[in-house]
């Protein structure tokens, strides 16, 4: 990201709380990071304010099909399943790190 330089007037007060916050020297991180999270909940509280939905059905067939309730019962079934992969055999080295034999 590119940056520019700005001239930014702050009253003296606020400007001794910020240097006991973060020090002289870090005013600028300080500043931006700031006004990032600012700009970010901005951001958020205009789409939270918007009166058209986020989620169209017509972007999740799946859903569609069978149902909110039943693809979350569906995707929790499936994620409590046990894994069908082996775990990693540990080495007789003791190290924990695999060791794989090579086949000629």
């Amino acid at each position: 990201m590119s940056e520019n330089r700005i001239h930014v007037t702050f009253p003296t007060d606020l400007l001794r709380e910020i240097d006991a916050i973060c020090g002289v020297r870090r005013r600028s991180a300080f500043i931006e990071d700031v006004l990032l999270r600012e700009v970010r909940r901005r951001k958020l509280m205009k789409f939270l304010e918007n009166k058209q939905p986020a989620w169209k059905d017509e972007d999740h067939p799946e859903l569609a099909r069978m149902g909110t309730a039943a693809w979350v019962r569906k995707m929790r079934r499936e994620s409590e399943r046990p894994s069908l992969r082996k775990p990693p055999r540990k080495s007789s080295n003791g190290s924990g790190n695999v060791v794989r034999k090579r086949t000629a």
